[in-house]
């Protein structure tokens, strides 16, 4: 990356301090070695397009993969707080609800 920059630094500074040759030719010169990022960007995608899980909630398949995410760790933590819960469970102390009743 760095790299890049110091070329597109270096052909600026030669377009910009040029002044044997002509302000077009050394401006043109200097557009061709900036790199273009003609393939970096999201123009050829493949498959169908990634949808947001609420548009489409029983086709996991097309989810965005961030979202797919999301919902799993989520879906994986309320199973295993589910089971904790369930297995654990609320335990009374049958002490404290005899001494609630003589208070009546």
């Amino acid at each position: 990356m760095s790299a890049w920059t110091a070329t597109a630094r270096q052909a600026a500074n030669l377009a910009r301090f040029s002044s044997s040759k002509s302000t077009s030719a050394s401006s043109s010169q200097a557009a061709s070695l900036i790199h273009r990022r003609s393939l970096a960007g999201g123009g050829d995608h493949h498959g169908p397009p990634k949808v947001n899980f609420w548009e489409d909630p029983l086709s996991p398949s097309k989810w965005k993969e961030e979202h797919f995410v999301i919902v799993s760790v989520t879906g994986w933590g309320l199973l295993f707080y589910g089971g904790y819960k369930f297995f654990t469970g609320e335990k009374k102390d049958k002490k404290e609800e005899k001494v609630g009743e003589a208070s009546h």
